[in-house]
């Protein structure tokens, strides 16, 4: 195919995509400027994790779901209470435990006395910012029916299936030292979840920050919306439709492909890890106020998608490697393409 010919190509595709989101009353700029409204909002109460709230918020508008492993104490509670109060949704938490039931999550049938006929009543799950605590504490059961309401967006109960609301965003923690009675999610369950990230501790300067914003009362209680839930929505909508080149299709299935092919590696990540890196890469280019996906966007996330999906082999741990340092060797060894940002601009 001859040059001039790539770039019609390209310019039918744009104007396809245009056209897919021509009701939609957004711009790459307000997309930005909301975004960063929501990250000062944030910040109000997590000091110093700027990084970390705007993963969690590209997860969220990513229509992904975030898991923290972490030390007990840094902010996970405090992030999906202020992600919650920003966007002016409804939350949940639930408290997981070995005694916990999959209905404790997801509701079950009572019977109505004054009808006489059993009615569902919506778990703790039917919220639009859903946090659950210590999931590895939860039986294999109990986390299958998060992790299916997770996938699907909805819950089945006695043959009936009643949608999750829009946004549904879980952020789940595992607590990293406390490990006795606990039932750590498998491989095929840890890929369910979009990013794995660590809070971590704060550093002095940001530490004595959080203490001045709780001087006088608690720090949440500064938080106010400063959007609502339709505007999230609209915004997932967009960046649904965010321009992602052939080049960078390759890009993302390259690094991908390499996991697999890694001797330090004795397993890779799936194409599923294929599709949320790209979805990931198309929020993470509209928060910056673009409408194209750069190879710096999928750099930026390679840690946080590809990480908790893959397993070192043996002789790598011997060695004393971490899955960081096999993604770091493939970040380097990946030809990142260079024509990248000229094909995106020839599809405007």
């Amino acid at each position: 195919m001859t040059a001039m010919a790539h770039i019609d190509v390209r310019v039918e595709r744009r104007s396809a995509r245009r056209s897919a989101r021509k009701e939609i009353e957004m711009s790459s700029d307000r997309f930005g400027e909301r975004f960063e409204r929501m990250v000062d909002n944030i910040g109000l109460v997590m000091k110093g994790k700027d990084d970390i709230v705007r993963l969690a918020l590209v997860a969220m508008l990513a229509e992904g779901h975030v898991l923290f492993e972490d030390m007990p104490g840094t902010g996970k509670t405090m992030l999906a209470r202020s992600i919650a109060e920003t966007i002016s949704a409804r939350s949940s938490r639930v408290q997981c435990t070995p005694d916990l039931l999959p209905a404790d999550i997801t509701g079950s049938t009572v019977l109505n006395r004054t009808t006489g006929d059993f009615v569902f009543r919506e778990g703790p799950v039917f919220a639009n910012v859903f946090l659950a605590d210590e999931l590895n504490r939860a039986t294999p059961k109990t986390q299958s029916a998060l992790l299916e309401a997770m996938a699907e967006r909805r819950v089945t109960f006695d043959g009936v299936t009643h949608p999750l609301p829009a946004p549904f965003f879980v952020l789940a923690t595992m607590n990293p030292i406390e490990l006795a009675g606990t039932f750590p999610l498998p491989e095929a369950q840890l890929d369910r979840f979009l990013f794995k990230l660590s809070v971590g501790y704060a550093e002095r300067a940001a530490e004595v920050d959080v203490l001045r914003a709780h001087l006088k009362h608690d720090a949440i209680t500064d938080i106010k919306a400063v959007i609502d839930l339709a505007e999230v929505v609209e915004m997932s909508a967009w960046a649904a439709n965010v321009l992602v080149s052939d080049e960078i299709l390759h890009y993302i299935t390259d690094l991908v492909q390499a996991t697999r092919s890694d001797p330090a590696l004795q397993m890779g990540a799936s194409t599923r890890a294929s599709i949320a890196l790209m979805r990931a890469a198309r929020v993470m280019a509209a928060s910056q106020g673009r409408d194209d996906v750069l190879p710096d966007d999928v750099k930026q996330l390679v840690h946080a998608v590809l990480a908790h999906r893959l397993m070192l082999s043996p002789e790598a741990e011997l060695r004393g490697e971490t899955v960081n340092d096999a993604v770091d060797r493939l970040l380097h060894r990946v030809k990142v393409p260079s024509g990248a940002r000229a094909g995106a601009a020839a599809g405007r």
